[in-house]
């Protein structure tokens, strides 16, 4: 299924991330009040608005409710930026990720709701738009171009299996760093760290923290 991305904000990285997710395809809506940037970039997206995302009606009156995850790429407006983030969530978007100026500002973001807030540059915004088109529920964490560590529930493929068995580096290009695993006597309390073993078996209700691409973690959080 295809994501719907919502984009607030038509300055260089919001730019830069319209073009990086229509290159790979993406279901993209685009709010910015410069109605000259909208006309521009109405050709990279499915729907352009020419709107004010401080209006929590405006927003949902362009379908904003609708996205799987919003990015409010707004520049030096600050208290358009907060503002804009606060309606996102009462509309019930999923996941806000919001651009920050400062760290003052970023503390701000996450405390009105922010799921992620990133202090991007134009190369941020590919890394960005990839990460945001796995269709695995990954939570990636991006450590150089194109490499990520992420920690996954396991796959199918794996439960009752060990790594040996499975032989999961040459298959799938993907390194098993550690497992999180329940206590087996109190399984409310924090789950333990295990360095795995390749005969250690892989229990369902692991948590697996993988290393390698965003395109090889998402295909094998699928398997």
């Amino acid at each position: 299924m295809t994501k719907r991305i919502g984009i607030i904000g038509s300055g260089r990285f919001g730019e830069a991330l319209v073009q990086a997710l229509a290159a790979q395809g993406a279901e993209v809506v685009l709010m910015d009040t410069d109605r000259r940037k909208i006309q521009e970039l109405s050709e990279y997206v499915t729907k352009a608005i020419e709107g004010d995302a401080t209006n929590i009606h405006a927003l949902e009156e362009a379908g904003f409710a609708l996205c799987d995850t919003v990015v409010v790429a707004i520049g030096e407006n600050i208290e358009g930026s907060i503002m804009a983030t606060v309606n996102c969530k009462d509309l019930g978007v999923e996941t806000v990720v919001a651009k920050a100026s400062t760290e003052a500002h970023g503390r701000v973001l996450r405390r009105v709701g922010a799921d992620v807030v990133i202090f991007p540059n134009r190369d941020r915004a590919v890394r960005l738009a990839r990460s945001l088109l796995t269709t695995s529920q990954a939570e990636l964490f991006e450590i150089a171009d194109g490499l990520c560590a992420a920690e996954i529930s396991v796959p199918e493929i794996l439960v009752e299996q060990t790594l040996a068995d499975t032989n999961i580096r040459s298959e799938y290009d993907i390194t098993v760093l550690a497992i999180r695993r329940l206590d087996d006597i109190d399984p409310a309390s924090p789950r333990q760290l295990l360095i795995p073993r390749a005969n250690t078996v892989i229990r369902s209700d692991d948590r697996l923290l993988v290393f390698g691409t965003a395109e090889k973690i998402d295909a094998f959080a699928q398997a």
